[in-house]
């Protein structure tokens, strides 16, 4: 059941990712350079490994610190447990390593 009101359109443009292609190109060379240049950062966002793990690295801080806002001895505890399960594993290495 779909209704009889037109969808707005708006005529202001869209802003195109670096990976896709715009519509409208009819010269052939410049929709081939257009393509290549979209492959070409498609593929640098996919093998760029250091952007891409400073982007989570990022997007974990941002959570943490939000978490820490909203719990702050939810926080506490969650870095005392992190200590201790690292402490821990130093302790269980260093014992088989002794042994």
């Amino acid at each position: 059941m779909s209704s009889s009101s037109p969808v707005p359109v708006s005529r202001t443009p869209v802003p195109v990712p670096r990976t896709a292609v715009p519509f409208g190109i009819v010269d052939p060379v410049e929709q081939a350079r257009t393509e290549l240049k979209a492959a070409l950062a498609a593929i640098e966002l996919k093998a760029n490994v250091p952007r891409r793990v400073a982007l989570v690295t990022d997007e974990a801080l941002a959570k943490a610190r939000s978490f820490s806002r909203r719990n702050p001895s939810g926080a506490g505890a969650a870095v005392v447990t992190g200590a201790a399960a690292i402490g821990l594993l130093v302790w269980a290495a260093v014992r088989l390593y002794t042994r």
